[in-house]
């Protein structure tokens, strides 16, 4: 089955080149089947790249997954046009009343902010708040996994030495009895990290609602989620393409910030040649995840 997306956003082109199966909404309509509601909270400023990132990841699927982008209002991005954000995304206030399947929080680049001084903080909490009630599972993505955590299970953030920054291994937990997020995904595989903050284990072990689905020995908890699976947690970057942790390591070299190569991220010596080993596992991942969502909601939302 294919994703539905409007075919005058970029990535309908793009994930048509890649031949995914995609879908618009006028032959979707004709479709006598029920399809996955899923929400994108698009909290980065590379709306375009991210958005794409993540519907390459949905349409790996054999379901009909409806896509609606969402804005927030009290803070209007600087690097997307506002003509593109009135045309293909929503504000909360008109879905507010709205149910959906499934829904995606992404990260944002506000880690060295404390989380109430964050310009759309109120908003987010609203949308949090509207998580409980109108979604069946959300998944909360760095920034937004931990800005999730505090407000839910007030867990702290903790800045780091320095930034975490590459693609590392990590480890599934309860491997006799895997979570049904994590089914099919090997004992050891890799996700990309960049953030400068995280989240301790000894913290999350005090909270009896959440357990860890994966950790890394040097990125930490990674994976975590509540008993319910209605809030999924990811600290690190599954949807994150080929070239992106490059490119966030040249746009860094060339504001002179204070960055390492991404830690096992390059094949070669002259950082030229990038070793992509994390694609299966986001592709199982997000679709154990639409599984877990379709099998869970009622036929009518």
């Amino acid at each position: 089955m294919p994703i539905v997306i409007d075919k005058n956003i970029p990535a309908y082109s793009l994930l048509s080149e890649e031949q995914i199966f995609i879908m618009d909404k006028e032959r979707a309509g004709k479709q006598d089947i029920r399809p996955i509601e899923i929400a994108i909270l698009n909290l980065m400023p590379t709306k375009k790249e991210t958005e794409t990132q993540f519907m390459r990841l949905l349409s790996n699927s054999p379901l009909q997954v409806n896509i609606t982008l969402i804005h927030t209002e009290s803070y209007r991005s600087k690097n997307t046009e506002a003509e593109y954000l009135e045309r293909f995304y929503q504000p909360f206030e008109k879905i507010k009343d709205r149910h959906f399947d499934g829904m995606i929080v992404t990260g944002a680049p506000l880690e060295d902010l404390d989380f109430s001084s964050v310009a759309y903080w109120d908003e987010l909490k609203k949308l949090f708040e509207f998580t409980r009630t109108n979604v069946t599972s959300t998944i909360f993505i760095c920034w937004g996994a931990m800005a999730a955590l505090n407000y839910f299970y007030n867990i702290p953030k903790y800045p780091l030495p320095r930034k975490m920054f590459g693609v590392f291994a990590h480890r599934k937990t309860n491997l006799d009895s895997p979570d049904p997020l994590m089914r099919g995904i090997s004992d050891e595989f890799h996700m990309c990290h960049s953030r400068h903050s995280t989240i301790r284990e000894s913290d999350i072990k005090k909270d009896e609602r959440l357990k860890i689905l994966a950790a890394s020995h040097r990125a930490g908890v990674s994976v975590l989620c509540n008993t319910d699976h209605s809030q999924v947690f990811v600290l690190g970057h599954m949807e994150y393409d080929r070239d992106t942790l490059k490119r966030e390591y040249e746009r860094d070299l060339a504001k002179g910030l204070p960055i390492e190569k991404p830690f096992c991220y390059f094949a070669d010596k002259e950082g030229t040649e990038v070793k992509m080993n994390w694609t299966s596992t986001s592709n199982l991942f997000y679709n154990n995840w639409l599984n877990f969502v379709y099998q869970t909601t009622p036929y009518r939302l």
